[in-house]
């Protein structure tokens, strides 16, 4: 196993990067959404294939997507590294 730290290789990450990482409310919104839709799409998998019940997952999906990136633009997502 290779317990290489970063200090030892020589990169150098910000400790600023990770502190909000994917962390906001537009990112946990968009993924929740998005879960949703892949669990619904399994499930129609599963049980048929039921297409009719796929093709809303896949608008489920589509949505989430669009709705991460609404609340992005309105403020809700990790400020760019030019936006602190």
């Amino acid at each position: 196993m290779n317990n290489t730290t970063a200090e030892q290789t020589g990169a150098h990450v910000s400790e600023e990067a990770h502190d909000s990482h994917g962390n906001s409310v537009a990112a946990w919104t968009a993924v929740a959404i998005i879960l949703v839709g892949f669990t619904v799409g399994a499930i129609a998998m599963v049980l048929g294939p039921l297409w009719w019940l796929f093709w809303v997952s896949v608008g489920i999906v589509v949505v989430g997507t669009l709705a991460g990136k609404v609340l992005q633009l309105l403020g809700f997502g990790v400020p760019a590294d030019g936006d602190h």
